[in-house]
């Protein structure tokens, strides 16, 4: 007699079941959470192209699970792109900048047609709002995502030393 084949979700699969693999081989449910918190906050560094070596560096400094904070900033690099013009229109405002020197469609004219000595002369201080605004939000992000995940997570892991 055969046992039936319990169909599962994708988001079970993908999702669930690899964070309770996570918990039951000794991470505790608040270490996921900080680790997702911390990742998610590093994966928004808005210097394209430097993200996951913010996440590397934090995640040694911290003992984070570098699967996690790596996997999370591939997730996430969509919600990256659009964060770093939010970014720097977020810096531009606290840094009281009159006119906007930013648009994409310029910056990629100047990246492609220009030296990057130009390049960085134009959006040079583009970057330094985004970093502004980056690093006065960030903390916000990381308490609110690690207390927001940390009870799903401990829940998650109760149920899984129930089932076990």
């Amino acid at each position: 007699m055969t046992t039936p084949v319990l169909h599962r979700s994708f988001w079970q699969r993908r999702v669930r079941d690899p964070i309770v693999a996570l918990l039951t081989q000794g991470l505790t449910p608040d270490r996921i959470a900080l680790t997702l918190g911390v990742g998610a906050a590093c994966s928004m560094f808005p210097i394209i192209g430097f993200a996951w070596l913010i996440n590397l560096g934090i995640g040694l400094w911290l003992r984070l699970n570098q699967p996690i904070l790596q996997t999370l900033n591939q997730a996430l690099g969509p919600v990256h792109l659009v964060m770093v013009v939010v970014y720097v229109r977020l810096g531009e405002w606290l840094w009281r900048v009159e006119e906007s020197r930013f648009t994409i469609t310029e910056m990629i004219h100047v990246f492609r047609d220009e030296s990057i000595g130009e390049f960085l002369q134009s959006f040079g201080w583009a970057g330094i709002y985004a970093f502004t605004a980056w690093s006065l939000t960030t903390p916000i992000l990381i308490a609110v995502l690690y207390y927001s995940l940390r009870p799903v997570l401990r829940q998650l892991a109760s149920k899984t030393k129930v089932n076990a």
